[in-house]
């Protein structure tokens, strides 16, 4: 046969396939009906398990794993039509019903926010980017920047969560895991560092390198260029600016932001020493309140997923299923749990669609634990 003949009878296959897909459908349908009279929840594992094994047995070797594959699929679409058909709700969803209707149409224009650093930190330009009119408290770590916000010492705080050449701010991440928060906005920042020292002081003087441990990775080629030279991290760029500033050491400089300079009277030795000129690092802005402002289009979450093959698929499967979405996935391990990890998800839909309130409805029952960030927009 030649290959239109081959595609004819894949059409002939798929018609028929489309056909019993619908009468599968119709009967889950039922299914869902009688679940919901019953109070009886929407998954059976132990029926999956059974069907499984089942079409495993039915298929020839050369296609057993497709078909499990094929089948975890089906699976998933009929759990979310059975939900839909049952009008599941969960108590997540009705908080973030309720957070739309109650958070300000407007958002803050002043505020008391939290950042990490000090004057002159990029933190504080995200701030700036985010509020019109921010009152600012410093603090010397990313750690102390989610107490303020726990304990109500600030409405909100900005952090840093990845950077585009840098990769993702792993403490971030792994402070994330246990503390109570939620995401209200983001934005990105263009990042421009420069190596900053004492007026007079030349570049060949310099024999340590003081800056935030996602900076130096940025600029690892210049300092490729100074052989011999220390680099210290310390816990933001601005706070590197400022400890050169005031050392009496003229051996010194920091990897920091030209705005720095001027804060701390410091001179440029140069410019734009990153390694790639399109570097961007995406600020989060936190609250301990669930606030959901109109056009949030973002979603983040994060999962607990049981250790065991196609777990990770199950969830995403179900992304796809819906239609929506995945625009980054991030794993942690947790500590002091071996080999387990926290997953880390961004997802794009609106918080008005069918779509999310269907998702929402849904992951918390997917994993062994679930973390629901919050929904929000990012400012260009």
């Amino acid at each position: 046969m030649d290959i239109k003949e081959l595609r004819e009878q894949i059409d002939g296959i798929d018609a028929k396939l489309v056909e019993l897909f619908a009468q599968r459908m119709d009967v889950a349908k039922k299914v869902a009906e009688y679940k919901k009279a019953n109070g009886l929840p929407v998954l059976d594992a132990s029926r999956e398990r059974e069907k499984l094994a089942d079409v495993s047995k039915m298929s020839d070797d050369e296609i057993r794993d497709y078909t499990r594959v094929l089948y975890s699929l089906i699976f998933e679409l009929s759990r979310s039509y059975q939900g839909r058909m049952m009008d599941k709700t969960s108590v997540l969803y009705n908080d973030i019903k309720n957070a739309i209707d109650n958070t300000e149409k407007l958002f803050p224009k002043s505020a008391m926010i939290a950042c990490q650093g000090t004057d002159g930190a990029y933190s504080q330009i995200a701030c700036d980017k985010i509020f019109r009119d921010p009152q600012i408290m410093f603090y010397s770590s990313f750690e102390h920047v989610f107490t303020a916000i726990e304990k109500g010492m600030c409405k909100y705080g900005i952090l840093p969560i990845e950077n585009s050449t840098a990769g993702s701010v792993n403490k971030v991440y792994d402070l994330m895991i246990n503390r109570n928060f939620h995401i209200v906005r983001s934005t990105r920042i263009k990042i421009d560092h420069s190596m900053l020292a004492k007026p007079g002081v030349r570049l060949s003087d310099i024999k340590e390198v003081f800056s935030q441990e996602q900076a130096i990775a940025q600029c690892s080629e210049f300092l490729k260029s100074m052989p011999g030279v220390k680099v210290t991290p310390c816990e933001n760029t601005a706070i590197a600016a400022e400890m050169v500033a005031k050392s009496e050491r003229n051996d010194i400089a920091a990897i920091s932001s030209r705005y720095c300079a001027g804060i701390y009277g410091l001179n440029s030795l140069a410019h734009s020493i990153q390694d790639a000129g399109n570097n961007h690092t995406r600020f989060i802005c936190i609250s301990k309140d669930l606030e959901i402002y109109p056009g949030a289009d973002k979603t983040s979450v994060m999962m607990v997923l049981s250790h065991k093959p196609g777990a990770l698929y199950r969830v995403l499967a179900r992304f796809y299923s819906l239609g929506i979405n995945l625009i980054k996935l991030e794993s942690r391990p947790i500590p002091e749990r071996d080999f387990e990890f926290m997953f880390y998800f961004d997802l794009e839909t609106s918080v008005y669609s069918e779509e999310y309130a269907r998702l929402m409805c849904e992951l918390d029952g997917m994993c062994e634990d679930f973390k629901y960030l919050g929904s929000y927009s990012e400012v260009i």
